[in-house]
């Protein structure tokens, strides 16, 4: 496979625009498709917008603004997108025949040295890659949102994904700036996914079962255990703490933890009824427009430290 000059990403939407915005800060020539014009432009607008915030917490400058959407290019031409491509992420929306429709299209259009990324949070690499010849260039990238502000991308490898095509990917995005981890077997949710919904099963059942209100079970993750997460993964924990304890907390409390393999009834019934969390104003919780705009820019404030932390570590 040749050296990695052009990146191309399909899909300008939430993860899209971030993922484009963290190559062109890094001086790599970005295509970035989408079959919807307004997309693009509000695309453009958003990776404008994130850069500003980011000069004024000092992480660039606005001086380097512009020269970063210089380097973004917008398309709605499959063709165009990926002529020049040595990289092509997939970042449309999480449907399994979408994205196989969109790869077996990617297969057949590219060249067949250029390694193509989906960035689906769960769905399997495999199944991903299925419809297309190629599948040994096809490998897993699942970004986090928002991509620009947080490190990690697992590079997961489907099965007939190649050790080149996994080392490739893998050294392209830490060049960049992004902290990857390797995942080794195509599994749903991959590592990290599974690891956060495993804890989300346990809260909202905590909540279901009448233990602890919504409120509560985030303070007890905030000011208690989820401080030491950062710097104490879990892991490390268990080898700190011994692992003859951890066995024997573990031989007593998982027989009493949550283990349905379906979503919770009070989950499903709060969607039927329409309470979606910010996007309604009520979930678990209340949330007013204040009320969510105040925890978006929190989280927000939040990466930014982190950011600024590491660059100076």
């Amino acid at each position: 496979m040749p050296e990695i000059s052009n990146i191309t990403i399909i899909g300008a939407g939430l993860m899209g625009h971030g993922i484009s915005q963290i190559f062109a800060s890094r001086g790599y020539p970005v295509t970035l498709m989408d079959l919807n014009h307004d997309l693009l432009s509000s695309a453009l607008k958003n990776i404008r917008s994130n850069l500003a915030v980011m000069a004024d917490n000092n992480i660039g400058t606005h001086s380097e603004i512009e020269s970063v959407i210089s380097r973004i290019k917008t398309t709605t031409d499959m063709v165009e997108a990926i002529v020049k491509a040595d990289f092509v992420v997939e970042a449309v929306s999480e449907n399994l025949d979408l994205k196989q429709k969109v790869f077996r299209e990617l297969d057949s259009l590219s060249r067949h040295d250029t390694i193509l990324a989906t960035n689906t949070s769960v769905i399997s690499i495999t199944e991903i890659a299925s419809k297309s010849k190629f599948r040994e260039r096809i490998v897993g990238t699942h970004f986090w949102n928002p991509p620009y502000l947080i490190p990690l991308v697992e590079v997961v490898r489907g099965d007939n994904t190649s050790d080149e095509t996994m080392d490739k990917a893998f050294s392209l995005l830490k060049s960049v700036g992004k902290h990857p981890v390797r995942v080794n077997r195509d599994v749903p949710g991959f590592v990290a996914n599974r690891l956060q919904h495993a804890l989300w099963r346990e809260a909202i059942s905590i909540v279901e079962k009448g233990i602890a209100d919504a409120a509560t079970v985030d303070e007890c993750v905030k000011y208690g255990f989820g401080l030491r997460l950062p710097v104490l993964a879990p892991m490390e924990n268990a080898d700190m703490v011994g692992t003859d304890l951890t066995f024997a907390i573990h031989d007593y409390i998982l027989k009493h933890l949550e283990n349905s393999p379906a979503p919770s009834p009070l989950l499903k019934k709060m969607v039927e009824e329409g309470n979606l969390g910010f996007k309604s104003g009520r979930g678990f919780q209340e949330w007013p427009s204040e009320k969510a705009e105040e925890s978006r820019k929190r989280l927000q404030k939040y990466l930014l430290g982190v950011i600024k932390e590491g660059d100076q570590l």
